[in-house]
C-alpha cells in the first residue's frame, strides 16, 4: 500500500513548510490529484486521515481537486480525455499516446495558523 507512504510524504512536506513560517497548526491542505496518478483515491483518503493524527494537520480540512486524464496521439495529434493510461486514439486507433495531463499528485496550497 504505497498510499500510506504518499500520505506521510504529504504530511511531512506540509509540516516542513508550516514550520518555516513558525505556524502552530495547519488549517487546510489543498491537493491536486490526477485521475491517472496511479493511486487508489479511497485508500489515499484513509491513509491521510490516519496519518494526520497527532500532527500539525490533526484538525485540517483536506481539499481535493481531481484532474481528468488527457492524452495526445503521437500519430495524428488528436487530444482527448481518457481515464486509462493505455488507450487507443479515438480518431485514428493508434496506441502511440502521450499522457499530457492527469498524472499529477501535488500539494497546491497550505493554510496555516
Amino acid at each position: 500500500m504505497h498510499e500510506l507512504s504518499i500520505a506521510q510524504s504529504i504530511i511531512e512536506l506540509a509540516e516542513e513548510k508550516a514550520r518555516e513560517r513558525h505556524a502552530l497548526e495547519i488549517e487546510e491542505l489543498e491537493l491536486e490529484i490526477g485521475r491517472l496518478a496511479g493511486v487508489e483515491l479511497q485508500t489515499l483518503d484513509f491513509a491521510l486521515e490516519s496519518a494526520m493524527k497527532g500532527t500539525m494537520l490533526r484538525n485540517a480540512r483536506i481539499v481535493r481537486r481531481y484532474i481528468e486524464g488527457k492524452g495526445r496521439c503521437s500519430d495524428c495529434g488528436t487530444e482527448f480525455v481518457t481515464n486509462e493510461l493505455f488507450a487507443p486514439c479515438p480518431s485514428c486507433g493508434s496506441w502511440l499516446i502521450d499522457i499530457v495531463k492527469g498524472k499529477e499528485l501535488r500539494v497546491k496550497s497550505i493554510v496555516i495558523k
